[in-house]
């Protein structure tokens, strides 16, 4: 980092320095003052005086009168050049002063452009160093134990209701000496996230994943992965990953879980695969769905760090055919439904190709063209999600579901 500032602030010198000298040299085809064009006549005219009385052209007195007149005209010429002289000694250090004032604004001007825009402290680095980068960030962040350790006690609001508080003791109570109550347990964990206490709050929500077993829905392990990171101040810890993946595996369309994983990308270096999974959402909406209003926040800031130009999308405009969309057209003509899917699956093909996508995009694509029987299409689609999404296992475990679903992928 010290060879950087050191090549940076050499150049704003040298190029401050190049536009002083610049400054300082002179004009090309510049007119000498008009005392100087003077004195070079005057004194050819006493010459031609000289030669004249050698010839014998005029007399020892006229010559000696011509001298005396031509000398005073000397004079006077010589002490006008000497007063303009003067005033471009008074102004030759300008130059200097403008290129000392040229070195502090390009040196501040550039330091100052480099915070604004740059990252200071990190070298510049390959895409493929930087993805590394990020997923060594990833595997090696804290676990939510050490993310809670650092976080405040909860306490019960000073605010709420003494009777509120009453029940919600008597529930903590009635949990504890019945731990395998799957009702209660359900009703604890929602009323501590309710108090804020989301640390007793996400305990019992993982005790109602467990007593569910397979019956556990997107829905708890979203629940539970939001829990958790409100326990831990808003860092999605391991453990909040692992409860995201599980609610994605059930539910490639969950939203909370989807915006989880954003946030989760954005905070382990990966600003871009954030951006692309929020604008979708943004898409998708409804305007109504509660993980809206903090991609709003965060977002125009996500497109910034991942290098994009953007414009907030209307909420909800941009939503592509999913399992519902395809369920509901069955109800229709065999005619009616494949049109109905076709529309969709057109609109959606043709946004990812001039606009990309997050991969649940690619995954809704393969399937509905499985659906539509265009299995050459799909396949292609598929391949080129592969290549695009190379880098992300979790992306690449999604598009190998859907080729299966779609009947192009063993």
């Amino acid at each position: 980092m010290t060879i950087f500032w050191i090549l940076a602030g050499s150049l704003a010198v040298g190029v401050a320095i190049l536009l002083a000298l610049g400054l300082r040299a002179p004009a090309r085809g510049t007119a000498l003052p008009p005392a100087a064009y003077d004195l070079r006549v005057y004194r050819d005219q006493l010459r031609e005086v000289e030669r004249d009385l050698a010839r014998g052209i005029v007399s020892a007195a006229d010559a000696e009168r011509v001298r005396a007149e031509v000398s005073r005209r000397i004079l006077a010429a010589d002490a006008a050049l000497q007063q303009s002289g003067a005033q471009g000694d008074a102004t030759r250090g300008a130059p200097a002063l403008t290129g000392a004032v040229l070195v502090v604004i390009l040196a501040a001007g550039s330091v100052a452009l480099y915070l604004q825009i740059g990252a200071p402290g990190y070298g510049d680095l390959a895409l493929a160093d930087r993805i590394a980068l990020a997923e060594t960030a990833r595997a090696d962040r804290p676990t939510q134990a050490q993310a809670e350790a650092g976080m405040p006690e909860a306490t019960d609001p000073a605010e709420v209701s003494p009777d509120y508080l009453a029940l919600v003791n008597r529930l903590r109570a009635t949990v504890e000496n019945r731990p395998d109550d799957l009702q209660g347990q359900m009703l604890l964990a929602q009323n501590e996230a309710n108090l804020g206490n989301f640390r007793a709050a996400h305990r019992a929500q993982a005790r109602v994943i467990a007593l569910k077993g397979d019956e556990a829905t997107a829905g708890d392990f979203a629940n539970y992965a939001d829990m958790l990171v409100l326990a831990a101040g808003g860092y999605v810890s391991p453990e909040a990953e692992s409860a995201v993946t599980r609610s994605l595996a059930l539910d490639p369309t969950q939203g909370t879980a989807r915006y989880y994983v954003g946030l989760m990308m954005a905070q382990t270096g990966r600003p871009d695969t954030a951006f692309r999974m929020w604008d979708r959402l943004l898409r998708e909406g409804p305007e109504s769905a509660p993980w809206i209003p903090p991609i709003l926040n965060q977002i125009e800031d996500m497109a910034f760090r991942a290098g994009v130009t953007y414009q907030l999308p209307e909420i909800g405009a941009g939503r592509g055919p999913d399992a519902a969309d395809i369920e509901a057209a069955e109800d229709l003509s065999p005619a009616a439904r494949m049109e109905m899917i076709q529309s969709m699956v057109s609109g959606l093909s043709d946004r990812l190709a001039t606009e990309g996508g997050p991969v649940e995009d690619w995954a809704q694509l393969i399937t509905a063209l499985g659906v539509l029987g265009q299995y050459g299409q799909a396949r292609a689609v598929y391949d080129n999600a592969v290549v695009v999404f190379a880098e992300d296992t979790r992306a690449l475990d999604l598009l190998l579901r859907a080729g299966r679903r779609a009947q192009v992928v063993e």
